[in-house]
């Protein structure tokens, strides 16, 4: 997530921190690359302007020039800039006067708006409440089909008409279910369109004005970068958004749309996108975001992320295995899965302060689905006995697991090699108490 802005600002803010004081020759300079850094970012030219600004005026201060960590207050001002553009405080959903809330959700086409409500859906049955979800697309072929599949992976009911009714209609009928079931949400799924078809957008309007709902989020692909400003924009002007919802944020490497939109439309980014999976959805945290741009990590979300994946007990088990050293190829499948679970290791290197520098060399393909799936394979080829005592397979023995598994003996060594050092490591942190501070971090 951002790579190419991030690795542009550790370049300009490294020499800094060598030097015991800043002259306005040095601030000017770091300013003048921050400013091409958030140009080539595809960051909007008068919100870069403006960011550099409000930099340079807090980084002339006496305070800070004669500081003894002059480099440090200027990161430190960069992020609190950062923090405003991108909102300042989180904002969250708002719910209406009556249940239930109703989220109205529009987007382009080929913007994930579908997919984006399937999530909010299950992001807020995961914290207990109880969504309804409407399929009121009736332009798209088979988009009713596509709602009602991703409603049944997550277990939440698709209110739908089929496709050859009256998209107004279907929303108030739909909000009506909702009151029926005591839905503490409703979540209206509507076509994608551009922003230039006036029958749709009108279309939209009258929904909206059908259903008035609580909150009108407008989901956009991060990658488009002023592209998805501009949509945004146009969007607000026609309909009026509430919030807005960055889709795959994780393959945006620039981070052009999420620095700008904010800004420019005067609507808070209220989720984002970081994955293809159904779970794959956080509620956005300027703060945080900033915290990673800079290669300071986000260890909140981190542990947010490790609560999710892991359960006490499931730490606990793990801690013993480890004390044991009983830690053997079922836990250590385990684990790998869990690792996907949270967002893949270059999430978690996101996450990780003075981390994110790294990710280019280790790579999210060392735990992505065709690894986890070859690692599922050659374990799952494996006796019980292997698997507990892994020390045990000699040549042949590897020869009929990289025959039973379709890998090659080569993919199987590679994969005893992983182990041994991931053992090795799980040893260490045992020997360092590191398993207890991780529960601790826990809670």
């Amino acid at each position: 997530m951002f790579e190419a802005l991030s690795e542009r600002l550790a370049g300009v803010f490294s020499p800094l921190g060598n030097k015991g004081r800043l002259t306005e020759k040095d601030v000017d300079e770091a300013l003048r690359e921050i400013r091409k850094a958030l140009l080539e970012a595809d960051v909007n030219f008068r919100v870069a302007r403006e960011f550099v600004a409000k930099i340079k005026e807090q980084a002339l201060t006496d305070e800070v020039m004669k500081s003894l960590t002059p480099g440090q207050q200027v990161v430190k001002i960069t992020n609190d800039v950062l923090v405003e553009i991108l909102g300042g405080d989180a904002k969250h959903l708002e719910t209406g006067p009556t249940s239930p809330s109703t989220v109205l959700v529009t987007g382009l086409n080929g913007s994930g708006k579908t997919t984006t409500a399937a999530k909010l859906a299950g992001h807020l049955k995961k914290a207990g409440d109880s969504p309804l979800l409407i399929g009121a697309d009736l332009h798209r072929p088979a988009a009713i089909e596509q709602l009602q599949a991703l409603g049944q992976q997550i277990g939440v009911e698709v209110y739908e008409e089929g496709s050859s009714g009256e998209t107004t209609n279907v929303a108030r009928n739909g909000l009506k279910r909702a009151k029926e079931l005591k839905a503490s949400w409703a979540i209206v799924d509507t076509a994608g369109r551009f922003q230039i078809d006036t029958e749709l957008m009108k279309e939209l309007e009258e929904v909206k004005k059908a259903i008035d709902p609580s909150e009108t989020l407008l989901v956009v692909d991060a990658m488009a970068g002023q592209d998805a400003v501009n949509t945004a924009a146009e969007f607000h002007e026609r309909i009026g958004i509430t919030g807005l919802v960055l889709s795959k944020l994780d393959g945006d490497a620039r981070g052009g749309a999420a620095l700008s939109i904010v800004s420019v439309t005067g609507v808070p980014i209220k989720f984002i996108g970081v994955g293809e999976s159904l779970d794959a959805l956080e509620p956005f945290h300027p703060d945080r975001l900033a915290s990673r741009i800079l290669g300071m990590g986000d260890m909140l979300t981190l542990i947010e992320k490790t609560r999710d994946a892991y359960d006490q007990s499931q730490i606990t088990d793990l801690e013993e295995k480890i004390k044991k050293a009983t830690f053997d190829l079922n836990d250590f499948l385990v684990q790998l899965q869990q690792v996907k679970k949270m967002g893949g290791i270059g999430q978690i290197m996101d996450m990780v302060p003075g981390m994110s520098s790294l990710k280019s060399k280790v790579g999210d393909q060392d735990v992505g689905e065709d690894h986890i799936i070859g690692v599922e394979a050659i374990i799952y080829s494996m006796t019980p006995q292997e698997r507990l005592r892994p020390e045990i397979i000699n040549g042949s023995r590897r020869s009929r697991i990289a025959q039973g598994s379709g890998r090659s003996p080569q993919a199987v060594n590679q994969l005893l090699n992983q182990f041994k050092q991931t053992r090795k490591m799980m040893r260490l942190m045992n020997s360092k108490s590191g398993m207890r501070n991780l529960m601790k971090m826990l809670g």
